[in-house]
């Protein structure tokens, strides 16, 4: 039953989103390819692609995650065998830079630390939030103590918190968030050595991290022990991994490969055409 099942979602996301149908794609290994479910759900070229279709299409081309899917759907997950490399749990907007969050947050994020658990998911994300005149040092400081009192709990159950660089300076719905305070490598990075546990990383953005920052491949080098998870996306417009954006993405995924890192790369760009055609790009690009 579920070979059919498997077989009629993913040819129908195929007919709707894909010029021709695609069997497995030939993966190295060397990277691990996840998808980030809201990217291809959401308003694109052509009609959304169901979570459903979208596991099946995943599983047909042997990919083993789709990430960022709320907590229940994921018997949709199980159903395809597939993961979630990355958890949901409070938005980006408030979150630990702010001690009046610190409780709301710490119940989110345990919450989701408990389900990712019980399903086998390895990481949870999280955020510092928006500045709200808060200084940059005094909102590190604040999540730092608040990381604290949760990432124990991360540890004991097996879970990676991984705090997202997000940047600060496009002013574009979901392409950025100005006001967001965790917009660079630095700081996210310095929290999390702060914070002194293998529990929390950085969610390292690489789109996100070209618009503030550049010097994508050298930031990895030096920050690669606290990285716990990368999205892609090209630069400019969050869209596909293709000729129209600057980021050299096989000369970057072959850094992250060849600093041992051996967990997810989730494929975040908003498509602008046929979606599981520039899925696929995407990760042959990226498969080196």
């Amino acid at each position: 039953m579920l070979a059919a099942a498997t077989l009629g979602a993913s040819s129908a996301a195929e007919a709707q989103c894909c010029k021709k149908p695609v069997g497995p794609l030939k993966l190295k290994g060397n990277i691990n390819h996840s998808i980030c479910h809201w990217c291809f759900t959401a308003d694109c070229s052509c009609a959304p692609i169901s979570l459903e279709a979208l596991c099946a299409h995943a599983k047909k081309i042997g990919v083993k995650s789709v990430e960022l899917v709320a907590e229940k759907d994921y018997p949709i997950l199980k159903k395809y065998g597939l993961i979630d490399a990355m958890c949901n749990s409070h938005g980006f907007v408030r979150g630990f830079n702010d001690k009046k969050n610190h409780e709301w947050a710490i119940d989110i994020v345990r919450h989701s630390i408990d389900v990712a658990a019980e399903y086998n998911f390895p990481n949870v994300i999280c955020f510092p939030g928006f500045r709200n005149d808060i200084p940059d040092d005094v909102g590190m400081e604040n999540m730092v103590a608040g990381i604290k009192k949760i990432v124990g709990y991360a540890e004991k159950k097996g879970i990676t918190l991984c705090v997202e660089i997000l940047n600060s300076r496009v002013d574009e719905s979901m392409k950025g968030h100005p006001g967001y305070m965790g917009d660079t490598t630095e700081w996210c990075g310095e929290m999390c050595k702060q914070v002194g546990s293998p529990a929390m990383k950085m969610l390292f953005d690489i789109y996100h991290v070209q618009i503030m920052q550049g010097d994508v491949i050298r930031r990895i080098k030096k920050w690669h022990e606290y990285i716990g998870h990368y999205h892609t996306a090209g630069n400019p417009g969050r869209n596909e991994l293709d000729d129209n954006q600057e980021l050299n993405y096989p000369a970057i995924m072959k850094v992250i490969a060849e600093t041992g890192y051996d967990m997810y790369v989730g494929h975040e760009f908003i498509p602008t055409r046929a979606p599981l055609e520039g899925l696929h790009q995407a990760i042959t690009l990226c498969d080196v």
